[in-house]
C-alpha cells in the first residue's frame, strides 16, 4: 500500500493539502484494496493546523514522529510565507525523510521549505507565480521557472499554487497507475488531465512600472498610449532627447528587457485586458492593441503565455461581456 505523507503548518493554503489529497483518495474507488493509497497529513507543531481560511486541520501526528519511508512526500504552501521555513529541526527532518521518500516536493510556496533545508540546491523548480522571485533571489543555486504549472526533475516534483497541486497529482498519478484510472480521477473531480499553458496567464500583466519621469518612465507611458503606432528604436530615442543607441542602452540595462520586448509586453497586457472585459473580435483586438493582425497575437500569446488569445479569453472573460454597439461578437 503505497503512502503519500503531505506536510502542513499553521497558515497552509487548505486547497493545497484537500487537493493532491483528494485526487490519491479518489484514485482508490478504482484500484484493489492492496493497491489502494494511504493518506498522511504531518504537522509541523503538535497542535491542531488553523489553515489560511480558518479550516482546522487535526494532524495524524508531528514531523518528528513520522520515521517511516514514504512513497511520496509533499510540502504545503500558503498565502503567506510559511514561517516554519527556517525552523532547524523541521529542515533536518526534512532532509532524512526526503532521502527515504521514493519521491518528495512541494506545492505552491511550500517550495521555500525545501529550499530552506538545501533540498532544491541545482534543482529546476517552480513555485507559485507570486513567490517565484523571492524564491529565485533568496536562492541563487535554484533555478526556479516561474511559468511552469509543474514540474519534475528526478525524485523532486514542485508545483505552483493552489490548484497545481491537483494537477501535480494527477500527472503523479498516472505515473502510478495508468492514464485509464486517472482519467477517471480527473472526472470524477471535473478537472482537466492537463491544462493549457504555463502560470503567465493567471499572473497580474507583464509589463513593470518604473518611476514616472525616469527615460524608461517616459518610454513606458509613451508606448502605452500609442500602442497602434510603429514604435521603432529610433522614435522612442526622440521621444527622451536620446540617440537611438544610448537610448536602447540604458533602456535595457534600467528595464532589464530590450524596447522591443517591452512593446511586445505591453501589447500583450493591453490585449488581455481587452479580452477579459470586452467581447469585441479578436482583429479588432489585435488591432487596438498594434499586432499586425490576428493571426500575430495569437503566435505572440502562444509563446508568452502557452495559450492562444482565444483560449485566453474562454478562460478568464468576465460574463456578459458585450461589444460597443450592444451586441455580443462571435468568436473568429
Amino acid at each position: 500500500m503505497p503512502t503519500v505523507a503531505l506536510l502542513v503548518f499553521p497558515g497552509v493554503q487548505a486547497l493545497d493539502v484537500s487537493g493532491p489529497l483528494d485526487v490519491f483518495a479518489e484514485a482508490n474507488r478504482f484500484l484493489l484494496p492492496q493497491q489502494h493509497y494511504h493518506l498522511q497529513v504531518i504537522g509541523s507543531t503538535r497542535d491542531v493546523i488553523a489553515c489560511s481560511n480558518g479550516m482546522q486541520i487535526v494532524p495524524h501526528l508531528h514531523y518528528s514522529e513520522a520515521k517511516d519511508a514514504v512513497d511520496l512526500l509533499l510540502v504545503a504552501g500558503g498565502p503567506a510565507l510559511p514561517q516554519h521555513a527556517r525552523d532547524a529541526a523541521l529542515s533536518e527532518w526534512l532532509v532524512q525523510a526526503a532521502g527515504r521518500a521514493g519521491r518528495h516536493g512541494s506545492i505552491c510556496n511550500g517550495a521555500f521549505l525545501l529550499a530552506h533545508a538545501g533540498l532544491l540546491n541545482g534543482k529546476r523548480v517552480t513555485t507559485h507565480w507570486n513567490d517565484a522571485a523571492a524564491l529565485a533571489r533568496d536562492f541563487p543555486d535554484v533555478d526556479v521557472d516561474a511559468d511552469r504549472i509543474y514540474l519534475r526533475d528526478g525524485k523532486l516534483v514542485t508545483s505552483a499554487g493552489v490548484t497545481a497541486g491537483i494537477d501535480l497529482s494527477l500527472a503523479l498519478l498516472a505515473e502510478d497507475v495508468g492514464q485509464e484510472v486517472t482519467l477517471n480521477v480527473a472526472k470524477r473531480l471535473v478537472v482537466f488531465m492537463q491544462r493549457s499553458g504555463g502560470q503567465s496567464q493567471f499572473s497580474p500583466y507583464l509589463t513593470p512600472y518604473a518611476e514616472e519621469m525616469s527615460l524608461v518612465g517616459q518610454v513606458q507611458h509613451y508606448v502605452r498610449e500609442h500602442l497602434q503606432d510603429k514604435l521603432s528604436v529610433d522614435v522612442l530615442a526622440k521621444v527622451v532627447s536620446s540617440s537611438p543607441r544610448n537610448f536602447a542602452r540604458v533602456f535595457a540595462r534600467d528595464a532589464r528587457m530590450t524596447p522591443a520586448e517591452f512593446i511586445e509586453s505591453a501589447r500583450v497586457d493591453a490585449a488581455r485586458v481587452m479580452l477579459e472585459s470586452s467581447a469585441a473580435p479578436l482583429k479588432t483586438v489585435a488591432y487596438r492593441c498594434g499586432f499586425r493582425d490576428a493571426s500575430h497575437m495569437r503566435v505572440v500569446f502562444q509563446r508568452r503565455l502557452g495559450i492562444s488569445a482565444q483560449q485566453y479569453r474562454d478562460n478568464f472573460s468576465a460574463g456578459g461581456v458585450n461589444t460597443e454597439d450592444g451586441m455580443t461578437a462571435a468568436p473568429d
